[in-house]
């Protein structure tokens, strides 16, 4: 699915623009980017967690030379789905 979907389903369940559709996904969107950056994690009941975690430095292997290098350390963001998101994949 993708923005364009979105928009897609946002318009006929709302009865409103094209554009208006795609703005609002796009405020969302952006919304959600910035809390992220600004706050590190977004919660969004029944859907799940966004966190930023941060990994350290750790030693690493070239692997075509095998030689050992250092990974610098680095952010990442993860996603935990809510038990509510994670039963419906499942079909339960």
């Amino acid at each position: 699915m993708t923005k364009a979907d979105i928009a897609e389903r946002i318009q006929e369940r709302l009865s409103c623009t094209k554009n208006d559709s795609i703005e609002l996904v796009e405020l969302a969107l952006e919304a959600l980017k910035e809390a992220i950056v600004k706050e590190g994690h977004v919660k969004i009941s029944g859907f799940g967690n966004f966190v930023v975690r941060k990994k350290a430095d750790r030693t690493g292997r070239n692997p075509q030379t095998g030689e050992a290098i250092t990974i610098s350390s680095r952010s990442v963001l993860t996603f935990k789905p809510s038990t509510i998101l994670r039963s419906r994949v499942n079909g339960k």
